[in-house]
């Protein structure tokens, strides 16, 4: 593999500027693109424990720079991010001898990008890591940007930080052991990437989103990238989330409170929350006169093409109550003095913050979506 043939994407912020690079085969010469941040130095790696398989290849090309490499491995799902996990992670993590200079690597993907970084982000009052992320999820998501933290018993992402990665290794071979319902929860994150700042990505999307899907290497980096440079562009303007950078956040109101209900027990993907979320976001949309009936039409044809859920009975009958669910929602990140901020389509590629949305609108929208099913 010629490193010339790797693509990359610069992502820009007050903390740091740092790459991501795409190619096919790329987690093998590991050693060779990261030489620059690994070389002689010590490296814990937090591996998802499903790609115990795929490990060896990632320690044997790290191995070839770094001075030594530890591998420590943590299990799937919401639930790892967690207290225990953190605990757990810091203590092992610090018993191999760690310095300041001792870089981790998270390879997995969000929940363990996501725990990795917060743990990178305190121990020694903060070191180093990189993103691998192995999911398309993570690829286009959550491995950018510095967002890190474990879940509360209050909801999802409550306790972290903002800690930047020195670097992201972007594999499209290794989306190929995925399976379509994985491939689908990360592709709907790169429709939301589209739906908030970029109309002909849309379009591009409606006519090329089956191949992607179907695994099509060069179209799934082709949307990789486009999908990635939109967030990096959004997060150079607003790091800390202060204001633009909340649009990323479409369709997650609703979808973390649909995942929270259902106390992160596998029964829907992130993914899917996010697409039913974006649906139930467009329909708010019009119920507060935002953004017309054809949008939604045209986003939910998309949708229901590729097979993205649109409602919860697609997925699950287990939530019956819209009280609850507009209960979880008032814990969201967004909620700032007791009000909680909605981002709200305008039209196709433009979306905006709302605030101080009538409560008896949103239960209304809730109960449409969970009682008249």
């Amino acid at each position: 593999m010629k490193i010339s043939s790797i693509k990359t994407c610069v992502v820009e912020t007050k903390e740091r500027h740092y790459k991501i690079y795409f190619g096919n085969d790329i987690v093998k010469k590991a050693n060779i693109i990261l030489d620059r941040y690994i070389k002689h130095k010590s490296i814990v790696i937090i591996y998802d424990k499903v790609l115990i398989r795929k490990l060896n290849t990632l320690e044997i090309s790290v191995s070839k720079a770094a001075s030594n490499v530890t591998s420590i491995g943590i299990n799937s799902g919401e639930n790892s991010k967690s207290f225990n996990n953190l605990n757990f992670l810091c203590e092992k993590i610090i018993k191999t001898g760690i310095d300041r200079k001792s870089i981790l690597i998270a390879f997995g993907g969000g929940v363990i990008g996501d725990l990795t970084g917060f743990v990178a982000s305190v121990l020694l009052r903060g070191i180093n890591f990189i993103q691998i992320p192995t999911t398309m999820l993570s690829q286009v998501d959550s491995s950018i940007g510095g967002k890190t933290g474990i879940n509360s018993i209050f909801g999802k992402n409550l306790i972290g930080s903002f800690h930047q990665p020195i670097a992201v290794l972007s594999d499209a071979n290794i989306l190929n052991s995925l399976n379509s319902r994985e491939i689908l929860s990360g592709y709907a994150e790169i429709i939301k990437h589209s739906l908030i700042q970029d109309k002909n990505f849309f379009l591009w999307l409606e006519k090329n989103g089956k191949n992607v899907i179907k695994g099509n290497n060069k179209l799934r980096t082709e949307c990789i990238i486009r999908a990635c440079k939109i967030k990096s562009d959004i997060i150079k303007k607003d790091e800390f989330e202060f204001g633009q950078r909340a649009l990323l956040n479409l369709g997650h109101t609703f979808g973390h409170a649909i995942e929270s209900y259902l106390e992160y027990d596998g029964t829907i993907l992130h993914g899917e929350a996010v697409s039913i979320g974006i649906i139930m976001a467009f329909k708010l949309a019009i119920k507060t006169n935002s953004c017309s009936q054809k949008d939604l039409d045209s986003v939910t044809k998309h949708f229901n093409d590729v097979g993205l859920p649109v409602s919860l009975r697609q997925i699950t009958d287990k939530i019956k109550s819209p009280k609850k669910i507009w209960a979880l929602m008032q814990n969201d990140k967004k909620s700032s003095e007791g009000i909680l901020k909605f981002i709200i389509p305008s039209k196709i590629g433009q979306c905006s913050i709302k605030r101080n949305i009538d409560p008896e609108i949103i239960l209304s929208l809730l109960n449409e979506e969970i009682k008249n099913e």
